[in-house]
């Protein structure tokens, strides 16, 4: 493992190695104070972030490691300058980089050109490091997460393709609910089911949401992805019969509600189930930085 770009990436062992590496970080955080001691990462976002940015920026501290943030006021990536140069400079003096990109050549132009391990933070394709903290979350309420079944509703976008290979790579079981036309990425889909074929696990995709069976956990996002300027109109009558509700809960069966948040309450789901006794979302977002941890510890660990 030399970069976190997605978790398709991972072999099932590193996939359960960091999940177990990220408990453990959570339960003794002052073992791994020094963890990143004299270590420098920087931070590289295209994008507004509020979990992923702090998330990270108050682990890498947590680990005795120093974080430079930088936005967008030098320039969009690639444009003052090229990836590869900005890569091969930004290796010269750190130790590691996160980006939270628009595109995911932007993340895969980066590892390729320079020297330190690179960070997914987040790009159109893929949210490696939200995957994780889900699946560690899954696997805090159960013992074994292979025998999860786990149903995706909404838009098929980054998350729901991270949620794929994760699920794909532990042998779970993934419902993917979507709107006509709003399906994950199809080459993606045909990775994440070999990989479930592989590992003993499955995925079954649908319009119909009659046909999601029984659940243990229902996850949605938000229906406008950040910057779709669509009108919200049209989103909710294209949308409305896949909002998460209590009626829809109650009849999978499902005793947790997740979400990568940000949530919009009434709309992608209700805000009895958003803030109900079964929301993992808070449990979700605390789990970003051990599981970002996890990785960096395992990149960059003394």
């Amino acid at each position: 493992m030399n970069h976190l770009l997605s978790i398709k990436d991972l072999t099932q062992e590193q996939l359960k190695d960091l999940l177990s590496l990220a408990k453990k970080i959570k339960a003794n955080p002052a073992e791994y104070r020094h963890a990143l001691d004299g270590k420098s990462v920087v931070m590289l976002f295209e994008k507004p972030s509020l979990r992923t940015r702090v998330s990270f920026d108050i682990g890498i501290n947590k680990l005795g490691g120093h974080c430079l943030y930088l936005d967008q006021q030098n320039g969009a990536l690639g444009k003052r300058e090229p990836i590869s140069d900005f890569a091969a400079n930004i290796s010269c003096w750190a130790d590691a980089i996160v980006a939270r990109t628009y595109l995911h050549s932007t993340i895969e132009g980066l590892a390729e050109h320079g020297s330190v391990p690179v960070i997914n933070a987040l790009s159109d394709l893929y949210h490696p490091c939200q995957g994780l903290a889900d699946f560690l979350t899954l696997s805090e309420k159960f013992d074994d997460v292979s025998q999860v079944k786990l149903a995706y509703i909404g838009d098929g976008n980054n998350v729901t393709h991270s949620l794929m290979f994760g699920a794909a790579i532990l042998g779970a079981k993934m419902t993917v609910v979507c709107p006509p036309g709003h399906f994950p990425d199809g080459e993606v889909v045909v990775q994440a089911q070999a990989l479930a074929a592989k590992h003993g696990g499955s995925l079954f995709l649908t319009s119909d949401i009659e046909a999601m069976g029984e659940q243990d956990a229902i996850y949605t996002d938000t229906w406008i992805s950040m910057g779709d300027e669509t009108d919200m109109a049209d989103i909710k009558a294209k949308f409305g019969p896949y909002q998460v509700n209590a009626a829809l809960m109650e009849k999978a069966g499902a005793n947790f509600f997740m979400h990568c948040l940000p949530a919009y309450r009434e709309v992608e789901a209700t805000a009895e189930v958003v803030d109900g006794e079964g929301s993992l979302i808070l449990q979700q977002a605390e789990n970003r930085m051990h599981a970002q941890n996890a990785v960096l510890v395992t990149l960059l660990g003394q």
